[in-house]
């Protein structure tokens, strides 16, 4: 290496170590957008979902981790009329999915469990699949005990054209301050990827809840609050009206499956 360029690099390091130097905010964005998440969501026939839930628990998650894809969270709605399971995975990037799940799908392992496990008929009626990378203002994707036996809130806003930006805005400097005020569990915040449906206008998050009665006097406590009044107030003046489409709010409270990695 050009002795220069070394100097250079060395300057940096011993910068970075004694705290002089912090990477700059676009470059450590930069390398988080990287990463991919999936949320598939699978509705079982009936009478079929705990045979899916099996397949998962004892074949399925194995051989995700197999070809490198990373388990994150498996859940159910706590009314579950429809049969569903709602999961989410990671990967290092897009391409890293695309190259997991080829091998995955390819795998003899996994053609002879689904063949078994489908001996008596399909697991699964139908899926829905999108991709997401976490907003610049998520926390960083804990798993484990997070709910603490409590609840997870899927919630799904979508945004009037060309003011996705100003709902991340209010996010980042007061909604998500405001909900630990008030107890609820910040998990993840996410956009959908560049080339999915809606991802112009779409901010999908989870948060935490020691129960869904909980959630409804946090919620309600939230809205009351005057900091919360003022900062929408503030970024709908700024945006030019409502951050929220008519309808444009849809709340699922989730419960952990019992073999999901994040409960």
């Amino acid at each position: 290496m050009n002795p220069l360029k070394l100097t250079v690099l060395l300057g940096w390091a011993v910068a970075l170590l004694s705290g002089v130097v912090t990477p700059a905010p676009a470059a450590a964005a930069a390398a988080g957008e990287s990463k991919c998440y999936e949320m598939r969501i699978y509705y079982a026939p009936p009478g079929r979902l705990d045979d899916l839930h099996a397949r998962f628990r004892n074949h399925t998650m194995k051989l995700f981790e197999k070809h490198g894809i990373e388990n994150v969270g498996y859940w159910v709605p706590a009314d579950n009329s429809e049969n569903k399971l709602i999961y989410l995975l990671g990967y290092p990037s897009r391409e890293a999915r695309e190259a997991s799940w080829k091998a995955f799908m390819a795998d003899p392992d996994w053609k002879a469990v689904q063949k078994q496990t489908e001996a008596n008929g399909r697991i699964v009626a139908k899926v829905e699949a999108f991709y997401l990378t976490p907003t610049d203002y998520s926390p960083a994707i804990k798993i484990g005990n997070v709910a603490k036996g409590g609840v997870f809130e899927l919630r799904t806003y979508t945004t009037p054209e060309g003011r996705l930006s100003h709902l991340d805005s209010r996010f980042r400097d007061h909604t998500i301050k405001l909900f630990e005020k008030h107890g609820m569990g910040n998990w993840g915040y996410f956009h959908r990827m560049a080339d999915q449906p809606e991802a112009a206008t779409t901010l999908v998050y989870l948060l935490t809840h020691k129960s869904q009665e909980a959630a409804k006097a946090s919620f309600g406590a939230f809205g009351q609050d005057p900091a919360w009044k003022s900062a929408r107030e503030a970024s709908e003046k700024a945006a030019g009206g409502s951050l929220t489409a008519k309808d444009g709010v849809k709340s699922v409270f989730l419960v952990p499956t019992d073999y999901s990695p994040t409960k």
